[in-house]
């Protein structure tokens, strides 16, 4: 199924038992491409399975990767963009929503390009209760190796102007709702 740029979707965040772990209610499409899809966000609000309800505070602008087990947020705020990087499988897009695998593990990455490795007790204690084959943990290993160097790298989608690029598109849009 099809989205085109400018649609409204919802992102859903699901565990690897196919249980859902979060739902983003509103979602704009800014491109999409045969191995990407990007969007945008600002003041959304945000669903957990536990029921918490919260609204993000900042305009994201969201890159989700059909060949990389990854995918990147990066958040714009007033002292610079701040990137969280979800260890997930590629997203697919079934006409309701963008929808991935959290994997537990995650990379916060500052505006001066430092960035801190999250959640490796939830990745070990999920491969053990949700029973991860060798194989999903290879793949996320490599993967977590593979989004470090771009970081490093300041490759795509880790350069400001990739990001001011696509957030200048959301901001355009918002303007003609």
């Amino acid at each position: 199924m099809g989205v085109s740029i400018g649609d409204i979707v919802q992102i859903h965040s699901y565990k690897h038992d196919k249980s859902i772990h979060r739902i983003w209610q509103k979602t704009k499409i800014l491109q999409q491409t045969t191995t990407m899809l990007v969007a945008g966000n600002n003041h959304t609000k945000v669903v957990e399975v536990t029921g918490r309800k919260w609204v993000t505070r900042e305009p994201a602008i969201c890159f989700f990767f059909k060949d990389f087990w990854f995918n990147v947020i990066a958040m714009i705020k007033k002292n610079g963009i701040y990137y969280y990087c979800n260890l997930s499988s590629p997203y697919v897009f079934d006409g309701e929503a963008i929808k991935y695998i959290d994997y537990d593990l995650d990379i916060r990455v500052n505006p001066d390009m430092s960035y801190a490795l999250l959640d490796e007790n939830e990745f070990q204690a999920h491969c053990k209760k949700m029973n991860y084959d060798e194989k999903i943990i290879f793949i996320i290993r490599e993967s977590q190796k593979e989004l470090i160097k771009k970081i490093e790298n300041q490759e795509f989608p880790f350069k400001k102007e990739d990001v001011s690029h696509y957030y200048k598109n959301f901001r355009d849009m918002q303007k003609w709702k």
